[in-house]
């Protein structure tokens, strides 16, 4: 039986995962940062994508 694609559940596209390379390689292009620094800022703000974007913008500013 094939998946119902009315079911879709998109709960985790509002943050990012730390375990998964391609997110954290995204997130570091899409900002200019290097990989340690987006886990640090993972590491340090959690992995909720608004702080997140709002941090790396700080970082990239200075």
């Amino acid at each position: 039986m094939p998946d119902d694609k009315n079911k879709r559940d998109f709960r985790d596209r509002d943050r990012v995962s730390g375990d998964e390379e391609y997110e954290v390689g995204y997130f570091a292009s899409k900002f200019q940062l290097t990989i340690p620094e987006v886990r640090e800022l993972i590491k340090k703000h959690g992995n909720d994508r608004e702080t997140l974007e709002r941090e790396a913008k700080a970082l990239g500013g200075r």
